[in-house]
């Protein structure tokens, strides 16, 4: 039911834009220098070399996910995100795909994150992420960092709006009639029937024929200018429904090739890296996947890494097990992904941010798969799903840059090529260790209470500083460490390969700062902290240096749902830069005593309800009533029609029947316009 799912996201949104602007540093004694290294899957060119210690290989490094950032936003974290030790990005889909929300930019609400996974063509750039352009503008800048860049795409389906795809594209695959396998558009009931499992469709989408040559040439064109524009590598969404070789045909005269080619016939394979999303909930032939694309997902590693996290009981015979059978330990492990934050797994209500940290530094410290770390919306919490600004393009939280996060990454970049040996204090499971060969060993407390150290260990005899904290010390001798660990706190030691870099300036606004605003102006409170010098800007205009707790004025002189644009920029003592722009809109409220109006479908019932909800005020959702909500009344022209009886900031609206309703379920409300008549289409 469409309450239910409203009530427990217990959604609290604003109906802002925010983004990341270009910000460069002016300082000659900024922290990096550079050399010539090779890119995995580009030619060579100039790149940061051992600055901050990443790696040119991807699956030797970590990973972040940043699910929904723009390509702007990206490129202008670059200098953040190699700093935090992550050696690769991960973007959202960036080909052409369904406008839908009335074109709204919302990770949910009006627009959604999940229209990145509906393509309407496979060439490069969309209205969420930005142009073919900019995505190779940031694709170079990585490339100047020595940051790999993997790109998601999904061959695998269309959206079912199927008059929204590209004519170009329907032209090249031979028209919509051979786009789509013969049972395409229907649903798959069983997903361990691998015919059901590849000749159908999956979540409402209709099903590619993956196996139609003119959809695969196209395809793979659309893969190399990727790789052209400075894509090392792709992440294949959905990958277990594009069938192997042995699957079920749908044509016998199409034999079922997709992976053969993608995984042969585009440009620079060798230097790519390449993993599949295979879920694993049956049939998913996880062992055959690897062998094929080279990588996989672990989806079941990640549901046990989070089970042993919430029990903080961290068995080193269960954590090891990356419960994948007898396959190649070719895999790419996360904590969550975008899909169990975002689905019936709601990890953003049962895993919070100092379990995420914890966790991923584990995974991080393996040698075996490679981890990767979903950014959360910015803000978000256990009552708040999307953020505080709920934003597609915007950068996610902070926490790929905690402490914890980038001591684990700096840990694991160091520590390439050396084995792996997990193992728990003969006292304890709340404690693990993952020792790499006689260099380094990476601990976590997971207890309550702080742990002293007696314990044999294969790290070489010697004094060891903790490389997290920079101040606590540990010792081995004659192969014994000693030493205390905090509760809910981490251990790096190790010696060799240690880069030390200055921390990044921070400066935001205040956490409790909303986008929209009711009247003339809104007062916004700044947050600079270890900056040496922050600035901010309206609009594009002159910089003005502030201090921490400053107070500033936008939005001044806007007329309704205009908005004004606050940037702000910081740069730490080496002149490393961060850079961040908020855009602000005014908003009038919907007065009581407007009305909305709706034309019922032939097929629904003569009861229909209002359910109007509010998720802007914080974690608490206003509603008009429970849901279905209030019931319509019937004009005399046949239409429904609902008054509001009191002021709203910014509502949404459903229509139902009690069976039907519009928008669908899993779908937000459609935005409260005054005297708007609303219909199913």
């Amino acid at each position: 039911m469409r309450k239910r799912q409203l009530i427990a996201l217990a959604l609290s949104a604003t109906m802002i834009a925010s983004l990341f602007t270009g910000c460069t540093s002016s300082s000659d004694e900024k922290e990096t220098t550079t050399a010539a290294t090779t890119n995995n899957g580009g030619a060579s060119a100039e790149a940061t070399d051992n600055v901050y210690g990443l790696r040119d290989n991807v699956e030797d490094g970590s990973i972040l996910h940043c699910f929904s950032w723009s390509f702007k936003t990206i490129e202008e974290s670059l200098e953040d995100i190699a700093m935090a030790g992550f050696s690769a990005v991960q973007t959202s889909p960036i080909n052409e795909c369904y406008n839908g929300g009335e074109g709204g930019m919302e990770l949910f609400g009006q627009g959604k994150w999940y229209y990145h996974y509906q393509p309407t063509d496979w060439t490069i750039g969309n209205y969420q992420l930005g142009t073919r352009d900019e995505f190779k503008s940031m694709c170079e800048v990585a490339e100047t960092y020595g940051i790999k860049v993997i790109v998601d795409v999904a061959p695998n389906h269309t959206t079912k709006e199927t008059d929204a795809i590209a004519q170009d594209f329907l032209d090249a695959v031979g028209g919509i009639d051979n786009l789509y396998h013969s049972n395409g558009k229907t649903a798959i009931s069983d997903y361990t029937d691998r015919s059901q499992c590849t000749l159908q469709g999956v979540g409402g989408l209709y099903d590619v024929n993956t196996e139609n040559p003119d959809f695969q040439d196209y395809f793979i064109e659309f893969l190399n200018d990727c790789i052209d524009c400075g894509a090392d590598g792709f992440r294949y969404d959905t990958a277990k429904h594009i069938g192997l070789s042995d699957d079920p045909q749908d044509d016998p005269n199409l034999p079922n090739n997709f992976w053969d080619r993608v995984t042969t016939e585009v440009n620079d394979v060798d230097k790519l890296f390449t993993y599949g999303e295979v879920l694993q909930d049956g049939g998913e032939r996880i062992a055959d996947y690897i062998d094929k694309i080279g990588a996989t997902t672990a989806s079941a590693y990640g549901s046990k890494i989070r089970d042993q996290f919430t029990t903080t009981i961290l068995s080193s015979n269960t954590l090891i097990d990356l419960k994948i059978g007898n396959a190649a330990p070719n895999v790419v492990t996360w904590v969550e992904s975008h899909d169990n934050y975002t689905g019936d797994d709601a990890t953003y209500k049962s895993f919070n941010n100092e379990k995420i940290k914890l966790a991923f530094a584990f995974l991080a410290a393996r040698s075996k798969g490679t981890p990767l770390f979903l950014a959360r919306p910015y803000g978000a919490s256990e009552a708040n799903m999307w953020g505080t600004f709920n934003k597609i393009g915007m950068a996610g939280d902070n926490l790929y840059k905690d402490p914890v996060v980038v001591a684990a990454n700096r840990f694991r970049n160091a520590m390439v090529g050396l084995e792996e040996n997990i193992l728990n204090p003969e006292d304890t499971k709340h404690v693990i260790c993952v020792e790499r060969g006689t260099k380094g060993i990476f601990i976590i407390n997971d207890g309550s209470s702080d742990y002293t150290f007696n314990m044999n260990t294969k790290l070489e005899n010697g004094e060891y500083i903790n490389r997290y904290d920079g101040t606590t010390t540990f010792t081995v001798k004659d192969g014994v460490l000693t030493g205390t660990l905090a509760s809910k706190q981490v251990a790096a030691l190790y010696n060799e390969g240690y880069v030390e870099l200055s921390t990044p300036a921070t400066v935001k606004v205040a956490d409790d700062t909303l986008g929209n605003f009711l009247g003339d102006f809104l007062d916004v409170e700044l947050v600079a902290e270890n900056s040496k010098k922050s600035t901010y800007s309206i609009d594009g205009g002159e910089e003005v240096e502030f201090k921490n707790g400053d107070v500033v004025t936008v939005g001044k002189d806007l007329s309704s749902a205009e908005m004004t644009e606050l940037t702000l920029r910081g740069e730490n003592e080496k002149g490393n830069t961060t850079c961040i722009t908020y855009i602000f809109k005014k908003q009038d409220p919907i007065s009581s005593g407007i009305k909305i109006y709706f034309e019922k479908p032939a097929d629904w019932g003569d009861k229909v309800s209002a359910y109007v909800y509010d998720e802007t005020s914080g974690s608490t959702t206003i509603e008009n009533a429970s849901w279905p909500g209030v019931p319509m009344e019937i004009e005399a022209d046949g239409t429904y029609s609902y008054t509001f009886d009191k002021e709203w900031i910014a509502p949404l609206v459903i229509f139902s029947d009690g069976k039907n309703q519009s928008n669908a379920e899993m779908e937000p409300g459609a935005a409260v316009i005054p005297d708007k008549v609303y219909s199913v289409n």
